[in-house]
C-alpha cells in the first residue's frame, strides 16, 4: 500500500463550510476516486491555522496521476476554490509531505 500525504490551506473562516461540502461529497467524485485506486482518504484540520493535513492510501497500480484532467475533479476544484488556496486552474495548493518515520505494529 502506498501512502500519499500532503497539506492544503483553508481561507480564514471556512472550516465549517469545508466540512459541510465534504460531508456531501458528490457520489460521482467518490466513485472516481475509488476507481483511480484511492482506497482510503483522510483529511484533518488544524483549527488554529486552517491547515488541512491529508493522506491517501493508494492501491498498487493506482491511476491518480490522471485525476487532474477529469471533468468531475475540475468541477470539484471550481466548487472549492472560494474557500481554500488554489492555483490559477483552481487546483488546491498542495504541499507534499515526506515520510520520515513509520511504526508498523502488526
Amino acid at each position: 500500500m502506498i501512502t500519499h500525504a500532503f497539506t492544503m490551506q483553508l481561507k480564514p473562516g471556512f472550516a465549517e463550510e469545508y466540512k459541510l461540502r465534504h460531508d456531501a461529497i458528490w457520489p460521482e467524485l467518490q466513485e472516481l476516486l475509488a476507481e483511480s485506486g484511492i482506497e482510503e482518504y483522510y483529511i484533518y484540520l488544524h483549527e488554529q491555522t486552517g491547515t488541512l493535513f491529508a493522506f491517501q492510501k493508494l492501491m498498487a497500480g493506482h491511476t491518480t496521476a490522471s485525476l487532474p484532467e477529469h471533468p468531475v475533479v475540475k468541477k470539484w476544484w471550481n466548487y472549492m476554490a472560494d474557500i481554500m488556496n488554489t492555483h490559477p486552474d483552481h487546483s488546491p495548493v498542495e504541499n507534499r509531505l515526506k515520510e520520515v518515520f513509520r511504526l508498523d505494529t502488526k
